[in-house]
C-alpha cells in the first residue's frame, strides 16, 4: 500500500550548500527533463530533500558544471522559503526513497556548515571515482580559444544552417530566427566563428534563403547565446549551443 508522506517544513534545522556565484538554468522544459534523466531522477517538478527528522519540499532550479571534462554536475534546489542548496544528483536521487533515513548520510547532531560540505565533497568524489573505473577515460577537452570580437560593423561569409524558432522573453512567444554556419570574419586575418544566429526579418525575408546557402552580407556580432524556442516541432529543434548573435546584416549576396 502506499504511503504519502508528509511535508515536514523545518528551515532552522536544514544545512544549506548555497552555489557558488551563477550557475547553469534549464533552457526549456525539453533540456530539464533531459538533464533529470541524465542524472537518474524521476521525471517530475517537486522533489523532498530529508534529514533526520524533517524533510521539504524543493524545486530544482538549475546546476552547476565541473571536472577536468565539465561532465561532472551539482544540482541547485530552490526551497519554498526562497533559500538555494546544492546537492549531488546521486545523493538528492537516495532521498526520493522512502527507505532514506535508516542510514542517514548527516548524523544525529547539527553539523556546522564545513562538517557538511566535507561529507558532500566526500560522496562527490566516490561518484566521480565510480563513474571513472565504469568507463574508459575520456580525452581532456582542449580548452576554447577566446574570440576578440570586433566592436564595428565587418564583412562575413557564411552558409544558412538551418531556420528556427527562438523563445522571446519579452514577448512571451517564439521569434523566428535562422542559424548559421562556417560563420567567417572577412578581412586580412579572417576570424572563424563557427555557429551565429540573426533575427528572421522583413529584409532577409526578401532574399528567401534556403538551407546551405552560402551567403556574403555586412553586420555587427555579439555574444548572445540563442534560446531554445518553447513547444516547437522537431525541425526546429537545436542540436548545438549557438552563442554568438549577428545584428541587422545587410548588402547581402548568395554565391
Amino acid at each position: 500500500m502506499a504511503v504519502t508522506l508528509p511535508h515536514i517544513e523545518d528551515a532552522n534545522q536544514t544545512n544549506y550548500l548555497p552555489p557558488k556565484g551563477e550557475f547553469e538554468i534549464f533552457e526549456s522544459d525539453e533540456h530539464y527533463f533531459q538533464k533529470l534523466k541524465e542524472w537518474g531522477l524521476p521525471a517530475r517538478k517537486e522533489f523532498w530533500f530529508k534529514q533526520k527528522t524533517h524533510q521539504r519540499s524543493v524545486h530544482i532550479i538549475g546546476y552547476e558544471v565541473y571536472g577536468a571534462a565539465n561532465d561532472m554536475n551539482t544540482i541547485v534546489i530552490k526551497f519554498q522559503d526562497g533559500n538555494k542548496s546544492c546537492i549531488h544528483p546521486a545523493y538528492l536521487k537516495e532521498m526520493q526513497s522512502g527507505s532514506f533515513g535508516k542510514e542517514a548520510f548527516i548524523a544525529a547532531g547539527e553539523p556546522d556548515v564545513a562538517e557538511v560540505k566535507e561529507l558532500v565533497q566526500e560522496k562527490t568524489t566516490k561518484a566521480a571515482t565510480a563513474k571513472a573505473s565504469a568507463k574508459k577515460p575520456a580525452k581532456k577537452k582542449e580548452s576554447p580559444v577566446k574570440i576578440e570580437l570586433p566592436t564595428e560593423k565587418v564583412h562575413f561569409s557564411a552558409v544558412v544552417k538551418q531556420m528556427t524558432l527562438s523563445w522571446n522573453h519579452f514577448a512571451e512567444d517564439n521569434d523566428e530566427v535562422i542559424v548559421l554556419e562556417d560563420v567567417v570574419i572577412e578581412g586580412e586575418q579572417p576570424v572563424s566563428i563557427g555557429l551565429a544566429w540573426c533575427s528572421h526579418s522583413k529584409t532577409l525575408k526578401k532574399h528567401e534563403l534556403a538551407k546551405g546557402e552560402r551567403l556574403s552580407f555586412d553586420g555587427k556580432i555579439v555574444k548572445k547565446k540563442l534560446p531554445q524556442g518553447k513547444d516547437v516541432d522537431e525541425e526546429y529543434l537545436l542540436t548545438e549551443p549557438v552563442q554568438y548573435k549577428i545584428n541587422n546584416p545587410s548588402k547581402i549576396t548568395k554565391s
